[in-house]
């Protein structure tokens, strides 16, 4: 099975999509979008340029200590001549772990120390928090920058970066975006950097185990030629799908009086 993706009909309807969800959710309001200096944060930010004008996009830098390519989240605040601020949030970060690491036992309960993937995932929580703190300083609506790959096999982090109030890319694959990042003019270096979480030092492709070449067709087309990649990207599918959907809630049916 074969698919095309057209472009320009694609921007142009994801941009108006975005006016719309202002319009309805926000009127007057800022898109405030965290920018990593990755591609999705660069093409959700351009996209809400080309929705929005510049003037109604805040761009929040957040490093970690030292961020070896925030050279690249400058150049795209530079490129799209956007307003931003620049918060480094390793005090924060620092505070919580030391926080934890000093806990005081309750009722006799210690913690064993926080696992590896906690401390990977508590970053891009923090940036979530400060995301909403400038947005609602701002008058703004946090822009969700994840895409529909990333999200069909849980390559997010959940109250991370998997949050937001509107999400233009998510049901858009990475090559489609990257695709609509060279429709909307980003330079080259932001639309094919290789992606990467930017929290363990490995690629997403690295981590993931298989290439987004191969994510993009299967969800498209639902061809996979490897069984073993098949049945891995459909492990992480239905793993992670809980990450997508709305808190389950115990459903409390009330009881008539005269029942």
């Amino acid at each position: 099975m074969n698919y095309s993706f057209n472009v320009k009909e694609t921007t142009e309807k994801a941009a108006q999509w975005i006016r719309d969800f202002f319009e309805k959710n926000g009127k007057g309001c800022n898109a405030v979008i965290g920018i990593s200096g990755g591609k999705d944060s660069s093409i959700c930010a351009a996209l809400c340029v080309e929705a929005l004008g510049k003037e109604r996009v805040i761009g929040v830098l957040m490093p970690n200590g030292e961020q070896s390519d925030i050279d690249m989240a400058r150049l795209l605040v530079e490129h799209l001549d956007i307003k931003a601020v620049e918060v480094n949030i390793n005090e924060a970060y620092k505070a919580v772990l030391s926080g934890i690491e000093n806990a005081k036992p309750v009722n006799g309960f210690e913690m064993d120390g926080l696992s590896n993937q906690t401390i990977v995932n508590l970053p891009p929580r923090l940036r979530m928090a400060v995301l909403y703190a400038v947005s609602q300083s701002c008058n703004g609506r946090v822009a969700n920058t994840c895409n529909l790959s990333e999200d069909w096999v849980g390559y997010s982090t959940r109250y991370g970066d998997s949050v937001g109030d509107f999400g233009p890319l998510a049901r858009l694959t990475v090559a489609e975006v990257k695709e609509m990042g060279r429709f909307l003019g980003l330079p080259e270096i932001l639309v094919d950097k290789v992606p990467s979480d930017g929290l363990c030092g490995k690629t997403d492709e690295d981590n993931l185990g298989f290439t987004y070449a191969v994510l993009d067709r299967y969800i498209r087309t639902g061809v996979c030629e490897n069984p073993e990649t098949k049945a891995l990207i459909d492990e992480k599918h239905a793993k992670n799908k809980f990450k997508l959907e709305l808190m389950p809630c115990f459903e409390y049916q009330p009881r008539r009086e005269n029942e």
